[in-house]
Formats: structure tokens, C-alpha cells, sequence
């Protein structure tokens, strides 16, 4: 049985994006900013379905920066107060932000290679969480 909302366009350069995206990880983010830059470059020329997966890779970009900013600014906030050890809880609470946007960026990644290989849209490209 086929899948309806399959389409037969070429979703490869969204593939290799989403690849970028993960390797970013170990490539101090180089593969993600011309991941970005790509998705960017391509989003208006591409068809329906290879659209929403650019949106979706733009969207995890900036959303991640957010999350990744603020992880880091509580850490900072955390680190500076640790002198008077209120700040270790605070600190703490920084490390699991960091954590928590690190697992949501590759969750997302990883979903959007799944949809990508099964020739389909990214079905809600605006989402938050999934």
C-alpha cells in the first residue's frame, strides 16, 4: 500500500542537510551554519514537500540558538553565583537546559530524516516540539 501524502520529488538535498545538522555535534557546529545556509539558499526554489523540510531545518536552527543562549546564559549565571553556593542549583538547572536542547535538536534532526526517506512533507514544519 502506498502512502498518500508521498510525493516523488528529490528530498536527497534535505537528507544531506539533516546529516549536517547531526554532524554539527562533533564538527563544533561548522556542518550547521552551512546547513542553514543552504536550507536558506533553497527553500523557495524547492517544491512543496522539500519546502517544509527547509522550513523545518531553518526553524530547528533558531530554535536551538534560543535554547542553547539561554542554557549557556544560566550556566554563566550559575557559575558567577556558585561563590556563595546559591548558584550550584541554578547552575545545575543550565547543564540539564543544555542537555535537554541538545536531545530536542537531534530528536528533531533524526524526525526529519524519517519523513525525508519516506518522500514525504514535514507534516507541521512550525511545531515546537516534534
Amino acid at each position: 500500500m502506498t502512502n498518500p501524502t508521498a510525493t516523488s520529488e528529490d528530498l536527497t538535498l534535505p537528507i544531506v542537510l539533516y546529516v549536517l545538522y547531526l554532524l554539527a555535534l562533533p564538527t563544533a557546529l561548522l556542518s550547521l551554519l552551512l546547513g542553514v545556509i543552504l536550507a536558506y539558499a533553497n527553500r523557495y526554489q524547492a517544491g512543496p514537500a522539500a519546502q517544509s523540510h527547509y522550513e523545518f531545518l531553518i526553524r530547528t536552527f533558531w530554535l536551538s540558538l534560543v535554547c542553547m543562549a539561554v542554557g549557556v546564559a544560566v550556566c554563566i549565571v550559575g557559575g558567577v553565583l556558585s561563590v556563595i553556593l546559591i548558584g550550584i542549583p541554578i547552575l545545575i538547572v543550565g547543564v540539564l537546559m543544555l542537555a535537554g536542547a541538545k536531545l530536542w535538536y537531534v530528536v528533531r534532526s533524526i524526525l526529519g530524516i524519517v519523513h525525508a526517506a519516506r518522500h514525504e512533507p514535514y507534516p507541521r514544519p512550525d511545531a515546537l516540539l516534534a
